[in-house]
């Protein structure tokens, strides 16, 4: 599987301190941060498919499915410490910044509280997505 660029894993966290994501049986709902979009991830097993164009387009978990692997226990991460992470306009920061990553999570970050503390764990939720054993699909079989 092919990794995404590591602050992918922060957006997944304002994900989760949003609320944004609905979970069902085989399947959640995400929404963007500026709620303009809703993507499908579906599961089977250790077989995902998401609607988002990271996951679709470019065959890396995209922060929907990170989020959902999150919410489903599979990468450690603790709640109460992502819940300042709340109301972080990703999709204007990704823009402003032409797609680098980086220097958009490093905005992103500037004023959050307990900024270490988060960027270790996602460190630690990084390298535990690396050692997951997923198979990316753009559908999954019904």
């Amino acid at each position: 599987m092919k990794l995404p660029p590591k602050e992918k894993i922060l957006e997944a966290y304002s994900a989760i301190a949003d609320g944004r994501i609905e979970m069902h049986e085989n399947s959640a709902e995400v929404f963007s941060s500026d709620r303009s979009k809703t993507y499908l991830v579906e599961w089977n097993g250790n077989q995902f498919a998401s609607s988002d164009p990271a996951t679709y387009w470019q065959s890396y978990p995209g922060y929907p499915v990170i989020a959902v692997l999150l919410k489903m226990g599979k990468l450690p991460f603790e709640e109460e410490k992502v819940s300042s992470m709340a109301g972080i306009p990703w999709k204007k920061l990704n823009d402003a910044h032409k797609r680098d990553y980086a220097a958009a999570a490093a905005e992103a970050m500037q004023d959050i509280p307990e900024k270490e503390e988060i960027l270790a764990m996602a460190e630690r939720g990084n390298e535990e997505l690396a050692k997951l054993d997923l198979i990316l699909k753009r559908k999954l079989k019904k």
